[in-house]
């Protein structure tokens, strides 16, 4: 179904709810009259309110109506984010570095503003200690909860234990930072850019290095001795 609105001409109705163009209300008057009216501002007759009895039709620019609102729908595309969540697996009985490097992929994620499912990998008699995995994730929970929070608890699945944790900060604003912290960077590089350029005209200015004389041969020497 088309959802373009119809106007001047196309609004084939025999009078309109006239709205004027900064919104105030003219009345009901017929339609050839609201159109001449649109002619007159040079503007143009759109109808707003179809469903209305008689249809509400508003006095506008009708191609920057459609821009705006063009720009209006880009921009909400642009803020609207999709949460993704990760997964990072681990075993009860993972040694320090890898648990640290582990870690480290659920913090940047949680950073980023997305959601975590940490999987426990239970294999053998492993599956006879659910308190090893249990105490894993809550360890690890614990180490991550200035960025994130438990949003589902640990559970067993079969030789799996589960849990997601969830981000603190909206992936949008989580984007706003990141790009914030780049700029800063990228401000830091051409800062120290310049400030070398700077450094490097102004030695330039100075004048070259006085060259070191160049020594010559002693007049008291033999001249039977070749230098």
């Amino acid at each position: 179904m088309s959802t373009e609105l119809r106007i001047n001409d196309r609004i084939r109705v025999p009078e309109v709810r006239l709205v004027g163009p900064n919104g105030e209300t003219v009345g009901i008057v017929p339609t050839d009259q609201a159109l001449k009216l649109a002619v007159e501002a040079d503007l143009d007759l759109v109808e707003i309110a179809p469903q209305g009895r008689p249809p509400v039709c508003k006095l506008m620019d009708y191609g920057k109506f459609k821009y705006e609102n063009a720009q209006k729908a880009r921009e909400s595309r642009r803020n609207q984010t999709n949460v993704i969540i990760k997964e990072m697996k681990l075993r009860p009985k993972i040694d320090k570095h890898d648990y640290e490097t582990k870690k480290g992929h659920v913090v940047r994620f949680l950073g980023a503003g997305d959601k975590v499912k940490i999987t426990i990998m239970f294999r053998g008699r492993e599956q006879h200690r659910p308190e090893l995995g249990f105490r894993l994730l809550q360890k690890l929970a614990e180490d991550v909860q200035e960025l994130g929070f438990v949003e589902s608890s640990p559970k067993q699945d079969g030789r799996n234990m589960t849990m997601v944790l969830g981000p603190h900060k909206k992936k949008a604003d989580a984007k706003i930072d990141a790009d914030a912290a780049r700029a800063s960077k990228e401000q830091a590089r051409a800062d120290r850019k310049a400030e070398e350029d700077a450094e490097r005209e102004a030695a330039h200015a100075a004048g070259p290095v006085a060259q070191k004389k160049e020594r010559r041969r002693s007049e008291n020497l033999d001249p039977e001795i070749e230098a």
